[in-house]
């Protein structure tokens, strides 16, 4: 199966194309520029940006299947532009938009990943303009569902893993964290917690969706829940530097209120979708031992 995953190059698009490969299917990467990681040097590429609309119909047309593992989020915002009109802009119009043209250009199946916050926090729909767009652009894109384009999501909560060549710079931060490297950086954790998967996990429910996938369904993908204390202290045993963490409801600045959609101290937990996805679950610890081994 000739497969194109938009965002090649990030983690997750990354990991579900060495996954995919490996299961016997043809990937190309989409990402904004020729990727420089070796991992990924002997993969085919198509430079351009779902959000500048420079991916033409017949260079579409190649592909039997499409995994949309690109996204914006604050991280990307310009200075000076307004959130709501940047993620409006960049997720709520340019996914929808992209979608329909991978359609159009006769592609059969296509797997949107998407975030889990309007799902489980859907009062954030009306309240943060980036949950807005993420929940208009995934309804949107399974809107276009149809007998001959069969299209699903798979909104993930925060995802783990690491991928040499992918700088993931909160990860790292984690993990000197854990190891007592960053002088002055209280030894607390955030109250609350979420669910988390690892980019295995992600990527056996992309092989899953794109496989038997049912068509216009919004799988609430996921693996562990674990509260940010215990998460956190599973890097610190990683780390071989054991500890007990102090609970806070303070901000933690390694976990920023404007990365925590949900509310600082919210506690999300839930059964993930699984079934037809067949993805393993029970990864996060030897996730993080792999995150920790890899930074250290």
């Amino acid at each position: 199966m000739k497969t194109l995953i938009v965002g090649g190059t990030g983690l997750t698009g990354a990991h579900a194309a060495l996954h995919l490969r490996e299961q016997g299917f043809d990937v190309t990467l989409n990402s904004r520029t020729q990727p420089d990681n070796p991992v990924l040097a002997d993969f085919p590429h198509i430079a351009g940006s779902y959000i500048d609309d420079d991916l033409s119909a017949e260079q579409l047309a190649q592909f039997d299947a499409l995994v949309f593992a690109a996204g914006a989020d604050i991280r990307l915002l310009p200075p000076g532009e307004d959130d709501g009109t940047f993620f409006e802009r960049v997720n709520s119009i340019a996914v929808p938009r992209f979608f329909e043209r991978a359609r159009d250009a006769g592609i059969p199946r296509a797997v949107y990943i998407g975030t889990y916050y309007p799902q489980v926090v859907p009062e954030k729909i009306e309240s943060s303009a980036y949950v807005r767009s993420r929940h208009l652009a995934d309804e949107g894109v399974r809107a276009l569902n149809s007998a001959s384009f069969n299209v699903c999501s798979l909104n993930a909560p925060f995802i783990l893993g690491y991928l040499s060549g992918i700088a993931l710079p909160h990860l790292e931060a984690l993990v000197q964290f854990a190891a007592g490297r960053l002088d002055g950086m209280p030894r607390i954790a955030p109250a609350g917690g979420v669910n988390h998967i690892s980019s295995r996990s992600m990527s056996e429910a992309i092989h899953g969706a794109l496989e038997r996938g049912q068509g216009g369904k919004g799988y609430l993908v996921g693996d562990e829940n674990l509260s940010w204390k215990d998460y956190l202290e599973m890097f610190f045993d990683a780390a071989g530097n054991p500890v007990d963490l102090e609970v806070s409801q303070e901000e933690h600045p390694l976990l920023p209120d404007v990365i925590l959609y949900a509310g600082r101290n919210a506690v999300i937990s839930y059964e993930p979708d699984n079934g037809e996805l067949g993805y393993s679950r029970g990864n996060i610890r030897s996730t993080v031992e792999q995150v920790v081994q890899a930074y250290l």
